[in-house]
């Protein structure tokens, strides 16, 4: 339990009104949730304002609120006023949870591609050398043995407040995490300091009404991590670096491929084996040795390059890094499930535009016999989306097949007539097979030798949502099942 004067230490959260020695027995900003001593902070939404149920929670025994706007509440409950409730938020959770990122080593990775590859990549090479890592990402959080799985990249800011102190509690001395431009913006990494801030890349992406009003904005908001950071690495091959150094208070190492940098990827080797794709290349600079990784593509480089830039700075040995580079493996991204020595097939979870062009091209490059791209698009979202995939797919693959992901509350065959829209602006050969498990039966009965399969869109995800529900549907599950009955 903790004082309000204790909570606000340090922060330009002032009283206005109520005794600084008031107890507090939790720390709530979802009004719902509010008992007796809570302290609730009444945050500001896109659709729902947390001033809306200050009487509520008043009813409910809060010992104070925060707020950023003139409210009536009984003389017995303490008001505490912010100009920004999303960052209170964060300056409040991490004095409730005794601010577990000064106690950790903290590394966190912002940019538009490759954030959760590199965090897994991190996590694998510092375990290797014998340390406790969290992880908190897209996909789950780890701590321990527990995984928790994400809705967002980066949580709101008392989650990820509450995560840092359990990983603490189990005796963690790292962790990694994926910090979106989002979260930034919206103060979710607020009150803490980052050992270590990764800047990957950056391109269009998350522009629109209610994200970032424009591609400066996405950029600046990326660009505040590296004010909140002891040391920064960057990806020196990015066309804007230099706006995201903009305002930077940190040191400053690089890695790239094509320009100078203080970890430089040399002689880059494309493996193709049967069944098999991966990438063997050189690291010169402040590290020098070979590097083997079973993930195939470009950006697979670039990825493990940012890896071997921050565990130079736990001087872990050569010997580690290479171990945790060759085993290194993310759930659903570039993921290769072995089904046959004549082809290759992977799992991504490329799910828009962009992503799988990124894909493709780099897929294209092993030369394959055929590409053979299986994919849908989510209902309830943007046709937009599905245009652009069905003529990306076209394109750059040799065949498509177009079939359902997430449908929602959309029929998936509408779904699919909107990517084969798309696809239709080029030259592409496509089947259209709704089921997806039977799509990827198709795949694998059809597959030929040198041909490299990818199943693009679910990635992670282990479920299919209709019309509100959410069904098992592991593409893993469906290889399996596949292969067993053929």
């Amino acid at each position: 339990m903790k004082t309000i004067k204790d909570l606000i230490k340090g922060t330009s959260i002032t009283l206005e009104s109520g005794s600084p020695e008031t107890e507090i027995t939790s720390l709530v900003y979802d009004s719902r949730k509010v008992k007796k001593g809570s302290l609730y902070v009444a945050v500001v939404g896109a659709n729902v304002d947390g001033h809306d149920f200050i009487d509520q929670v008043v009813e409910a025994g809060a010992a104070g609120v925060v707020v950023e706007k003139d409210v009536t509440v009984p003389s017995d409950v303490a008001v505490l006023k912010s100009s920004d409730n999303r960052e209170a938020l964060a300056l409040l959770s991490a004095a409730w949870f005794d601010h577990p990122a000064d106690k950790l080593k903290v590394i966190g990775i912002t940019g538009t591609k490759g954030k959760t590859t590199t965090t897994y990549m991190i996590k694998s090479i510092l375990e290797n050398a014998g340390r406790k890592v969290g992880l908190i990402g897209t996909i789950e959080a780890i701590i321990g043995d527990r995984h928790i799985p994400a809705s967002n990249t980066t949580p709101e800011s008392y989650i990820v407040q509450d995560y840092l102190s359990q990983m603490v509690e189990i005796g963690c001395d790292a962790a990694v995490m994926e910090v979106s431009s989002q979260a930034l913006m919206l103060h979710r990494v607020g009150g803490m300091t980052f050992e270590i801030g990764i800047f990957t890349n950056i391109s269009p992406d998350h522009i629109g009404p209610n994200e970032h009003r424009d591609f400066a904005d996405y950029m600046h908001c990326k660009s505040l991590l590296f004010q909140q950071c002891r040391h920064g690495i960057f990806n020196a091959d990015d066309e804007n670096l230099e706006g995201i150094l903009k305002g930077h208070t940190c040191t400053v190492n690089t890695y790239g491929i094509e320009k100078p940098a203080d970890f430089e990827a040399k002689d880059i080797r494309l493996v193709q084996e049967p069944g098999y794709l991966g990438v063997n290349y050189k690291v010169t600079g402040k590290e020098n040795f070979d590097v083997t990784i079973d993930v195939p593509g470009r950006f697979s480089v670039y990825n493990s390059l940012c890896a071997i830039a921050v565990c130079h700075f736990f001087n872990v040995s050569v010997e580690a890094m290479q171990k945790a580079l060759k085993a290194a493996r993310v759930k659903g991204r570039i993921e290769m499930v072995k089904v046959s020595d004549d082809f290759a097939l992977m799992i991504d979870y490329a799910h828009n535009a962009m992503a799988l062009e990124s894909l493709l091209t780099s897929i294209r490059e092993y030369h394959p016999k055929r590409i053979v791209t299986v994919f849908g698009c989510g209902g309830n979202r943007s046709k937009l989306r599905r245009f652009e995939m069905g003529e990306v797919s076209g394109r750059l693959s040799d065949f498509t097949i177009i079939t359902s992901d997430n449908p929602r509350f959309e029929e998936p065959a509408a779904i699919m007539k909107d990517i084969e829209t798309g696809i239709k602006k080029t030259d592409g050969k496509y089947i259209m097979i709704e089921d997806r498990k039977e799509a990827i039966k198709y795949a694998i009965d059809n597959g030929q030798k040198g041909d490299v399969i990818i199943l693009a869109g679910k990635g992670h995800e282990d479920y299919q949502e209709i019309r509100g529900k959410k069904y098992p549907m592991d593409e893993r599950v469906l290889i399996a099942d596949i292969l067993a009955g053929r």
